[in-house]
């Protein structure tokens, strides 16, 4: 297998608005053929990704593709830097988060104008439903997650006398202590260099050797689910964030009392500005509970050094309240090359083309013909995946985020959320300062 990935650099200032008629790719020929580039963030991924462009060029001869491996951290930044320089990978991946801004000023080539609007019959409804907008579809649904799960340290269980069976049935209650049943356990679960747990009075939460749970600002995995499963909203249906709702505001104060009253999980200090920690910190051993997606799944099969298994997320007073959000691969509307793109996405979006991503288990494809080859993968290694696909049996799942400008609204509310998880700011005046804050923006 030829080496096809690349690393980007970022480039240009201009905000998204500036951009009609600028250019990118490689050099187009008029059957299709030339050079195009294909951006994602997962580096998992991008290995299942690099069998499947094998199988596409062999297919399509004259078109080469470059994958563009770009850092979670950056990934979002350099982007929009990118294409406001005139260039911009000629397919990129876009969550919910993200797509509105590109595809309301005109820098996507929506499915209907590439594929036809029959081809989305093959995808995730769910995906299809969360990437229409305006009567379109802006992109190729390539993954959707399951809810969240429960990953759990099977050793750091054991130790702590906490059995798998345990975790089934945990509860958490913001209002009462009686019924909650998850922080005693994530207490028990936190351990001190001296081998004591958080219950004890002696407990020395400046030398934790191991950590009860991953609270922290993972706002898919951690926050929504907390917000969803207590009723309350992340956002209004247009995408207004909704901080002060009582409920909310009810769920967030009792993660980060997670984290500066009953230390069970790091300080915000490592986890504010470093999206991986938790993980890092889980595969190292020090985390035994790790609440999160499909999309660790394969970094937690490699990467982990102990026993591990995964069950269903507690219950909140709403039940179990997850999200699953998707995936899409989008067409750069300034592309030199959108005959080889249209190619690349009828691959993309085939059963034959997605199933390499399942087949390797990095990740849910979002063809739905493709997704028997991910159970296999995971049920040869003897992995149960289905408390990720189970916990969306039960109540609805919450709205995956999204939102026009919402890059522009996390820049202005994350520093008033950074400084209520660290604690510097009472709950109820940070998030009312959050709120203003993206307010503000819109």
């Amino acid at each position: 297998m030829k080496p096809r990935k690349s690393a980007s650099l970022a480039v240009g200032t201009v905000a998204l608005l500036a951009l009609a008629g600028c250019a990118s790719g490689g050099g187009a020929g008029g059957d299709g053929s030339g050079d195009i580039t294909l951006r994602l963030w997962d580096e998992q991924v991008a290995t299942a990704y690099e069998a499947s462009i094998d199988a596409f060029e062999a297919a399509n001869p004259g078109v080469t593709v470059t994958i563009d491996v770009v850092p979670w951290a950056d990934y979002f930044t350099t982007l929009r830097q990118d294409v406001a320089a005139g260039g911009g990978d000629d397919v990129f991946w876009l969550n919910g988060s993200y797509y509105q801004d590109y595809a309301d000023n005109g820098l996507l080539r929506p499915v209907s104008e590439t594929l036809g609007a029959d081809a989305a019959s093959a995808w995730s409804a769910s995906a299809v439903e969360q990437y229409t907008r305006d009567g379109e579809l802006w992109g190729v649904p390539q993954l959707v997650d399951g809810g969240s799960a429960l990953y759990y340290n099977a050793d750091l269980l054991a130790a702590a006398g906490v059995t798998p069976e345990q975790l089934q049935d945990l509860v958490w209650s913001p209002s009462d202590a009686a019924a909650d049943t998850f922080k005693p356990v994530v207490q028990q679960l936190t351990v001190d260099a001296q081998g004591r747990n958080a219950t004890d009075p002696a407990f020395d939460a400046n030398q934790v050797a191991s950590w009860g749970f991953n609270a922290a600002q993972d706002t898919q995995n951690v926050l929504l689910n907390f917000i969803g499963s207590n009723g309350g909203t992340y956002q209004t249906e247009d995408g207004a964030m909704t901080f002060t709702d009582p409920k909310t505001e009810e769920a967030l104060a009792y993660v980060v009392d997670l984290i500066n009253q009953a230390k069970v999980a790091p300080p915000a200090s490592s986890t504010n500005g470093d999206g991986d920690y938790t993980r890092d910190q889980f595969l190292q051993g020090k985390i035994a509970l790790f609440e999160s997606g499909t999309y660790n799944l394969a970094n937690v099969q490699q990467g982990a050094a102990f026993d591990w298994g995964v069950v269903e997320i507690p219950s909140g007073p709403e039940g179990k309240v997850t999200t699953s959000p998707a995936v899409i691969a989008a067409a750069n509307a300034n592309s030199s090359n959108p005959d080889a793109v249209t190619k690349l996405l009828q691959w993309l979006g085939s059963a034959e083309g997605n199933a390499y991503i399942g087949a390797e288990g990095a990740a849910v494809p979002a063809v739905t013909d493709a997704r028997a080859q991910y159970d296999a993968y995971w049920q040869g290694l003897g992995v149960d995946v289905s408390p990720f696909f189970t916990v969306l049996d039960g109540a609805d799942p919450l709205p995956a985020v999204t939102g026009q400008n919402y890059g522009a609204v996390l820049d202005a509310f994350k520093p008033h959320l950074d400084e209520v998880f660290l604690g510097t700011v009472d709950v109820p005046t940070g998030l009312e300062q959050a709120q203003q804050a993206a307010d503000a923006v819109n």
